[in-house]
């Protein structure tokens, strides 16, 4: 393939530029840049997904299969706007896993890999984000493409699925697929990457073998993270006040079970004002369900016992009066955020607890949102449509807007997800100020054991098996 003199029109009004970019058989990129750089249009151009406003593109291939977590969201979409559960009265579980990959026979192997044999008559829609995300990879994988384009494609999978992953696709290399990988995180390049086409505002800055791109200097710069953490604004609101032995969350004999299969059971959990959660385990063991129970977006919470913020579930409480104590970041919360809103707006919005924003808003809410967006990078797009920016900074812009009312209770689900080095480095620093002030309480999912700040050091620990969880509680 051949790129020269490009010039395409990006949504946030800039034009992504490349002189010239070549690559040839027996080569395997990567493309890697910061947040909002264009690393994802640059890979659609492969796809002729983009509209060239100049320039020309030569000897595509003429088969592509691109996974992304664009590409994910908008499935999601799809499958929402199909949902006739109103129609039929009764929920609608979206397109089986069965009919999505039919034939089945053609991706057994696949199947079997990541180790979703027990989701196959599952709808997609009640899928957790890292099992959609597998189906979407191997429905991708099926046909052998000529280009296979992933766009980061570990983010959101277990670590066993990942490695999982990662195998298959070294061997898929090994067996001569052309493959055109798109990172965000430098640490998890395949070895057998050749060459990296380095991205920054919107311009092919660097280009070439991994070991002369990466050595850069510049590169270096603008992959760390090095200025110091800035003061957090005042909290806007009152600290949430408790009766004396009540905590965040209680939960007695807590049980989760989906079209007659149980989930999990028996779950007896305190949270306590101050002390930090990390909670784990493998893709669809029901992390997300739970923290559902909380957020009160899982049906369920209405039928287990549930005492949060000094308020029994049940007991004639509004949501509204659950949302006002909780800051969330996750993968559906981004998903479902598809209002017509600017940054500036979704910032405001976490005031509310609203996707959206749908009252008259004071100066005092305006100011304290741009100095969040200070704090982030991000002041210089508070106009700007949030679905016109990258997925990287539409996370940042919604680690904002949790952190914005400064709740007594932040859920963090994968917060890093689609971010790049320096901007993973910051929310890191901003966990681990957060963890060490204790004025935030954390219930921090992850799949990388090695962001966990030290100071978390209680546990919730999901262990799956044929589609059943146990948990185990530690460090206390």
């Amino acid at each position: 393939m051949h790129f020269k003199d490009i010039l395409a029109r990006l949504h946030d009004g800039r034009h992504l530029q490349v002189a010239d970019w070549q690559m040839n058989a027996g080569e395997f990129w990567a493309i890697t840049g910061t947040n909002g750089s264009g690393k994802t249009v640059l890979s659609l151009l492969a796809a002729e997904r983009v509209v060239l406003s100049k320039g020309t593109a030569d000897n595509l291939p003429v088969n592509v299969s691109y996974v992304s977590l664009e590409a994910q969201a908008e499935q999601i979409e799809t499958e929402r706007k199909e949902d006739e559960s109103d129609l039929n009265d009764s929920a609608d579980k979206g397109t089986l896993i069965r009919d999505f990959l039919a034939p089945v026979e053609d991706v057994e192997a696949w199947v079997e890999k990541l180790g979703i044999r027990h989701l196959l008559d599952s709808g997609f829609r009640a899928l957790s984000t890292g099992e959609s995300r597998k189906v979407l990879l191997i429905n991708a994988l099926r046909e052998r493409p000529d280009l296979l384009v992933l766009d980061e494609p570990l983010e959101g999978l277990d670590q066993t699925s990942r490695a999982a992953l990662s195998e298959a696709l070294d061997q898929l290399q090994a067996e001569g697929q052309a493959i055109l990988w798109v990172a965000n995180r430098l640490d998890e390049l395949p070895s057998w990457i050749s060459h990296v086409a380095f991205m920054h505002d919107a311009q092919l800055l660097y280009q070439g073998t991994k070991e002369d791109v990466l050595a850069q200097p510049e590169l270096q710069g603008l992959m760390h993270f090095d200025r110091p953490l800035p003061d957090f604004p005042p909290a806007p609101r009152e600290r949430l006040q408790l009766e004396d032995g009540d905590p965040l969350v209680g939960m007695k004999n807590v049980s989760i079970s989906y079209d007659g299969r149980e989930l999990f059971s028996e779950l007896n959990w305190r949270v306590e004002p101050g002390v930090h959660w990390a909670i784990q385990g493998p893709n669809g063991c029901g992390k997300t369900s739970l923290l559902q129970l909380i957020t009160g977006d899982n049906p369920q919470c209405y039928r287990n016992d549930l005492k949060l913020f000094g308020i029994q579930r049940g007991s004639g409480e509004t949501i509204w009066d659950i949302k006002k104590h909780i800051g969330l970041v996750s993968a559906s919360l981004q998903w479902e955020y598809r209002a017509t809103t600017n940054v500036l707006s979704t910032v405001i919005s976490g005031l509310y607890d609203s996707i959206g924003l749908y009252q008259s808003t004071g100066d005092d809410d305006k100011v304290l949102a741009l100095q969040w967006l200070d704090i982030i990078g991000l002041r210089d797009k508070a106009n700007k449509s949030l679905q016109h920016l990258s997925y990287g900074e539409q996370r940042l812009v919604l680690i904002a807007r949790a952190l914005i009312k400064q709740p007594p209770l932040l859920i963090l689900d994968e917060p890093c997800q689609g971010l790049d080095d320096p901007s993973r480095m910051l929310v890191l620093a901003f966990i681990n100020r957060l963890a060490e002030q204790k004025e935030i309480t954390l219930l921090y999912v992850t799949h990388h054991p090695t962001e966990i700040p030290d100071v978390i050091d209680h546990r919730l620990l999901f262990t799956a098996a044929d589609g059943r969880s146990t948990i185990e509680v530690t460090g206390v």
